[in-house]
C-alpha cells in the first residue's frame, strides 16, 4: 500500500524518478509475495521424511512376511495405503 501511496504522492509532485522508484519497490514486493506464496503451499509430504519410522515399518513388513504372507502383496498394500493417505488431503 506504501508503494502506491508513493507513486501517487511522487506524481503529484512532479517528481518521476521517485514514482518510478516507488513503482519497481512494489513490483519487487508482488513478486516475492507470489513466490512465498508458491513455495508454502507445496505439500508438506515432501519436506521431511522420518527415518525412524520408516525403519519400524520396515521391520514390521518383515515381521508379517515372516509370518508367511506374500513379500510382493504386502508391499502393494503399503503403497496404497500411502497412496490413500496422500489423495486424502
Amino acid at each position: 500500500m506504501g508503494g502506491i501511496a508513493g507513486m501517487v504522492v511522487a506524481s503529484i509532485l512532479d517528481n518521476n524518478g521517485a514514482a518510478i522508484t516507488a513503482g519497481l519497490i512494489t513490483a519487487v514486493a508482488a513478486i516475492c509475495l507470489m513466490l512465498m506464496t508458491a513455495l508454502l503451499n507445496q505439500p508438506r509430504d515432501e519436506v521431511a521424511f522420518d527415518d525412524r519410522t520408516a525403519e519400524e515399518i520396515e521391520g514390521r513388513i518383515s515381521h508379517i512376511v515372516e509370518s508367511g504372507a506374500d513379500e510382493e502383496d504386502v508391499r502393494a498394500l503399503v503403497r496404497e495405503a500411502v497412496r490413500l493417505g496422500r489423495s486424502a488431503r
